[in-house]
């Protein structure tokens, strides 16, 4: 066991985080679950926690082995990760698994496993405009040489992800908005792009409000627009029941396993989560959950200005503001800040290969860390334009 932690390099601080929101995730987990193992399971309430504790073990492996590798190589990793996600989602869109009238999900051949291919689409796009970015640096404010090749495959992945998965495609989108800013992309490109972004999101939100009642996804999204600007208690039915979990839990919360409205949120163990912390843990417990965010984030911003090189701190960048986004997205929603989206909170949030691709992100980051401690300074170039 200490020859496994001689071994483990990176921010400490950051391990530290993941640390304490995984505790927070086995507590929440195993107390949110016990309406769904006397449902499911004949009240075998340990059957979930053990599944979930093997999800994020694994998931701590992956993260350990992301750390592990050069983040140099992530450039050439995310030419190959790209040329597999176009397929996949198209694949998905067409034939995936349909769950809540979404094709989110596809099945690992051989291995009986779902996921969803947004989730590695995602990643792999953010090293990818990385890679780009760094790549690019010397004609940066060129538009045909420079933002076009940025941005066309932020379209492909974006524009595939979209039809089944809105709130993704819109955390992907700003999140490559964030780093083609930080990648000193001309301002008067990116200013047009989120005109032309903000323009079709006001038409197709706009359409949804108005338009006569749809069926499939788009019926989803225009039913919880709908519900969130009118207010409709008896439609909005999971935030109504988050409200209550929040007040019920006060400043100090009803203490571990105490929570109520467990047993009537649909899904207390995934999409509100947040809301469950909340009544167990009180205002205190949510700030916690908060600042463990925080703390990423600003470690996040600390390992860009010490980045040995631009696609490192390109790609740290990146993949932090993704995950902080996210569980800034999930967080709001529980609150009824924003209409429900059905983005897990990171490393909180019961799930599969949704925990996995979070820990391969921030082994990521780790990986970039891992390299300010060494001193070395890598060859970005010869990896980034290969």
């Amino acid at each position: 066991m200490g020859k496994l932690f001689q071994n483990i390099k990176g921010d400490k601080v950051i391990w530290g985080v993941v640390i304490i929101l995984t505790v927070f995730s086995i507590l929440a987990v195993y107390s949110s679950t016990t309406t769904l193992a006397y449902r499911t399971r004949q009240g075998n309430t340990e059957y979930y926690l053990m599944k979930h504790l093997s999800i994020l073990v694994f998931g701590f492996l992956l993260m350990y082995l992301a750390h592990k590798v050069k983040y140099i190589y992530y450039a050439r990793i995310s030419q190959l990760a790209m040329i597999f996600s176009v397929p996949l989602l198209l694949y998905t869109l067409l034939f995936g698994a349909s769950i809540n009238e979404a094709s989110r999900w596809t099945t690992l051949p051989g291995i009986n496993i779902m996921f969803q291919p947004s989730d590695f689409a995602k990643l792999a796009l953010i090293m990818f405009v990385a890679r780009m970015l760094a790549k690019r640096q010397e004609n940066i404010k060129d538009f045909k040489s420079a933002f076009v090749p940025i941005l066309i495959p932020i379209l492909i992945i974006c524009g595939l992800i979209l039809p089944a998965n809105f709130s993704t495609a819109a955390l992907l989108f700003v999140t490559c908005i964030v780093l083609m800013f930080i990648g000193r992309v001309n301002l008067r490109y990116i200013a047009a792009m989120i005109g032309i972004g903000a323009v079709v999101l006001t038409l197709f939100l706009s359409f949804l409000y108005f338009s006569p009642k749809s069926s499939g996804r788009l019926g989803t999204w225009q039913n919880r627009i709908e519900h969130f600007v009118n207010g409709d208690s008896e439609e909005n039915y999971q935030v109504e029941q988050a409200k209550i979990a929040i007040v019920n839990g006060g400043v100090i919360g009803k203490l571990p396993g105490s929570s109520m409205q467990k047993n009537f949120l649909p899904n207390p163990f995934n999409d509100f989560i947040y809301a469950i912390i909340i009544e167990e843990y009180g205002i205190l417990g949510a700030l916690i959950i908060l600042l463990m965010y925080m703390i990423l984030l600003y470690r996040g911003i600390r390992i860009v200005a010490k980045s040995p090189g631009n696609y490192g701190a390109f790609l740290a960048i990146g993949v932090t503001f993704s995950l902080v986004f996210q569980a800034m997205i999930n967080m709001a929603v529980a609150v009824n800040l924003v209409p429900v989206t059905g983005q897990p909170l990171p490393l909180v949030s019961m799930g599969g290969t949704s925990i996995w691709f979070t820990s391969i992100a921030i082994g990521i980051i780790l990986s970039v860390s891992k390299e300010q401690e060494s001193g070395e300074l890598p060859n970005e170039m010869e990896h980034a334009t290969a």
